[in-house]
């Protein structure tokens, strides 16, 4: 059995982080392993509070899991403290982590920052160099971009902006521009595009950290990268296509719809 690692937060009402990961991870019918990062006091309608690990307790998880079961894939998620990122870059570099992938959790739907300066810069300058594929969003690419993205074109010039600074492959999340969900992904000087259908559900708590784990899963089975995007998006469409409707605001997904 092939085995996955998921570095991120705990979502404390199952949609998101954690959570998510290891929902993904079980659906694929692999084994899951985690690394928290942070508690959160969270719903399907925000935030209430944050408590982040100590960044020895951190280093101590990802001892435990790679001298004992080791990861086929990683992937990583919410990391809010310069710390904690450096103590996960110093460790899988120690144990020689391979298919890694950065979801970079770095501003929230609506737009705000989730980080300060010094964690971005961190993530930037530390973590998505790691990254054999990161993932970001329209808001995270225009953060890392410093420019703002509405068409088609600007991901394009933005996913060479990116290239210029990370090895890894590019996939950019064309989920909040307008009508369709619309990937771009960019390996290699090669620009690939992967259209999907919006699915009409408004309940899409978790999509970017299932995603990533997706991605993740499919890497730890051997597939390339290219594949590996096409399948969890694919899964991901299922996953909202289910139609699972829990909690007062934007709920979760049903990661264990082909079950």
């Amino acid at each position: 059995m092939k085995k996955v690692l998921t570095i991120a937060g705990s979502d404390c009402s199952g949609g998101a982080g954690i959570q998510a990961d290891l929902k993904t991870i079980t659906a694929h019918k692999l084994y899951g392993m985690s690394v928290i990062t942070a508690l959160t006091a969270q719903n399907t309608t925000g935030v209430k509070s944050i408590m982040e690990a100590e960044p020895e307790f951190v280093a101590d998880q990802l001892d435990a899991v790679f001298t004992d079961i080791y990861p086929d894939s990683v992937k990583i998620g919410m990391v809010l403290s310069s710390r904690i990122i450096r103590v996960i870059a110093d460790k899988l570099l120690e144990y020689g982590a391979k298919n890694i992938v950065v979801d970079p959790v770095m501003v929230s739907t609506s737009g705000h920052r989730l980080m300060c300066e010094e964690a971005m810069d961190a993530v930037t300058d530390i973590l998505l160099p790691m990254g054999d594929v990161i993932t970001p969003n329209i808001p995270e690419t225009q953060v890392l971009c410093g420019f703002e993205i509405h068409t088609e074109e600007d991901m394009i010039k933005a996913a060479g902006k990116l290239a210029e600074k990370y090895k890894g492959a590019i996939l950019i999340k064309g989920g909040h521009l307008v009508n369709d969900a619309t990937d771009l992904l960019y390996q290699d000087g090669k620009l690939q595009w992967f259209r999907g259908k919006r699915v009409a559900n408004p309940n899409t708590h978790g999509t970017g950290c299932t995603l990533s784990s997706a991605i993740a899963c499919n890497l730890a089975l051997g597939f390339s990268v290219e594949d590996s995007v096409a399948n969890a998006k694919a899964y991901l469409t299922g996953a909202l296509e289910a139609m699972l409707d829990l909690g007062a605001g934007s709920g979760p997904l049903n990661h264990v719809y082909a079950l």
